[in-house]
């Protein structure tokens, strides 16, 4: 089966790539989890990014999507291909 990226934002700033994989966890195996990070700063963005098999992802965004995570409600939905930068 296919490995999907999954997009997971408003996470509180404090969050931890560990704290993310757990979140996902019992939906299915984290192939990886990763919150984004200002490059100057090296302070969280508030967002980031799953790696899942396509079922466990799309059980964990059913799940997960609109769900309070400590104190912010998360949006978490199939991450879409960035575009190019010119």
């Amino acid at each position: 089966m296919a490995v999907v990226s999954i997009f997971v934002g408003n996470l509180p700033w404090a969050t931890t790539d560990e704290e993310l994989e757990a979140l996902f966890a019992p939906y299915g195996e984290v192939k990886r989890s990763k919150i984004v990070l200002d490059r100057e700063t090296r302070r969280s963005r508030g967002f980031g990014f799953v790696d899942m098999e396509e079922e466990a992802a799309a059980g964990a965004i059913e799940a997960l999507n609109g769900q309070p995570y400590n104190g912010r409600v998360l949006t978490v939905n199939l991450a879409q291909s960035r575009p190019a930068r010119a």
